[in-house]
């Protein structure tokens, strides 16, 4: 008996519970009509109305639609806490797989989204004298990106420790040229899950959209992420590939990444996902005169050499290397058609998503070393070069090393390149210039930043 009574039961509390949903919802759409309304300046803006249906004490007594708005807010957070009881309980008891996703997916998803929203009718909104300030906010229509960019004042006028009275959330301005793509990754649920969108990220970064406004929403990560593994293993050791969402790659694990995979989905650094190859870098000689050694470089400034920059296209091994001689070294990267910021992250190093269009994020003279490989080559504009180049010399303190590491080129423009690498004066310690091919060269070099009379 009470097994056939179990469906008819269940689709009654699913009822109910739709119930409570849509009546919540109707409490959440009347306070916010009533806000907008109140805010629009139809209630108690004129006293002499007032005083006619009031007493002049009451007309100072107005009513205070945020404190009404906390009421209903901290009634819509306990209910979500009670529901989310709910379902652990019913998680507990083995519950039918249908009534909890329904109960996830069709009321405490809703409530938590109407709680978020109905908390956003308390943050200021953008004024018309800001619209007007900023004619950037007229460029976009939604809501999200005109918020994120108009200026925010101070709290009651005080200048902040910036010594400014307002903050200038920044964007590219190449974002404006692409306002569909910008609009599409600025579309989301507030306080709700991101969309699995980083491939759009990246395409607004690399075609100069950079840097992207921040999000207000969760980030996805792999549903079966798995703790790393402990330094003294991560360094030369391949990561779990639960580690990574595949979704938007060729491939769907690390050994999929393999150089000898003609499919595996990038071109640039082939052989880095081969850790045994890996460990041959920079501690090996070879036969190529260009290939300098970490432990050879290292000794031109012994012990100097604390901090630095990998400037480059890899998983991370120059990091490891230079790690296990403890110095620590970021290492930039992007996620072209393989997942190299997750492998440099779970080796337990340092990645820096950036692109080639930004200004590096390290104050002036702070870093001991930069080293530049694979991917600053003969394809790279010469104003580009030039601007990158000065931005490095920026970072570089006095006495620090720029390695430049296999920079080819055609041998028609290997003396506009080597201009741009000596233009700063920086003290030749190792230059050497090789052939790659019948039409490329090699250079390599180890140059010292001098010290500037100021």
């Amino acid at each position: 008996m009470g097994r056939s009574c179990f469906p008819r039961c269940g689709f009654a509390r699913i009822i109910a519970w739709l119930q409570l949903v849509l009546g919540i919802l109707v409490i959440v759409v009347s306070i916010s009509s009533l806000f907008r309304f109140y805010s629009a300046g139809f209630f108690v803006h004129n006293e002499d109305i007032c005083r006619h249906f009031y007493g002049p004490k009451d007309v100072y007594q107005s009513f205070d639609i945020n404190d009404r708005i906390a009421e209903v807010l901290t009634t819509i957070e306990n209910l979500h806490k009670k529901l989310e009881m709910n379902l652990q309980q019913m998680e507990k008891s083995n519950t039918r797989l249908e009534y909890k996703n329904y109960l996830e997916v069709e009321v405490l998803r809703p409530v938590y989204s109407a709680y978020t929203a109905l908390k956003q009718l308390r943050l200021p909104k953008i004024g018309n004298g800001t619209v007007k300030e900023e004619s950037l906010i007229d460029t976009f229509t939604t809501e999200e990106i005109r918020k994120y960019i108009a200026p925010k004042e101070n709290r009651i006028g005080k200048i902040n420790f910036y010594g400014t009275e307002k903050i200038y959330n920044t964007i590219g301005h190449a974002c404006v040229l692409m306002k569909k793509e910008l609009e599409e990754y600025m579309d989301y649920d507030i306080g709700s899950y991101c969309k699995d969108d980083w491939n759009l990220a990246q395409k607004l970064m690399v075609n100069g959209c950079d840097p992207l406004p921040r999000r207000r929403c969760l980030t996805r990560a792999s549903k079966v992420y798995q703790k790393p593994y402990p330094i003294n293993e991560s360094l030369w050791k391949l990561p779990d590939d639960r580690n990574v969402r595949w979704g938007n790659y060729q491939c769907r694990n690390f050994g999929c990444l393999s150089g000898k995979n003609p499919k595996r989905g990038y071109t640039k650094c082939i052989g880095c996902f081969e850790m045994e190859k890996e460990k041959l870098k920079w501690v090996t000689n070879t036969s190529l005169q260009v290939d300098f050694l970490i432990r050879d470089v290292l000794a031109i400034t012994p012990g100097q050499i604390r901090i630095g920059l990998d400037y480059g296209v890899g998983t991370g091994t120059f990091a490891a290397r230079m790690r296990e001689l403890n110095v620590t070294i970021v290492s930039t990267a992007l996620n072209l058609g393989a997942p190299f910021n997750e492998i440099i992250a779970l080796r337990g190093l340092i990645p820096l998503y950036a692109t080639l269009n930004q200004r590096l994020p390290f104050f002036d003279n702070t870093m001991d070393l930069i080293h530049t490989t694979g991917f600053l080559d003969g394809w790279i504009d010469l104003l580009l070069m030039d601007f990158i180049i000065f931005d490095w010399d920026r970072v570089l303190r006095p006495g620090g090393l720029l390695w430049i590491d296999r920079f080819f080129c055609n041998k028609k423009d290997m003396e506009d390149y080597t201009y741009m690498f000596q233009q700063l004066r920086y003290k030749k310690h190792k230059w050497v210039i090789a052939p790659k091919s019948q039409h490329q060269v090699y250079l390599s070099a180890v140059l010292e930043k001098p010290p500037r009379a100021i």
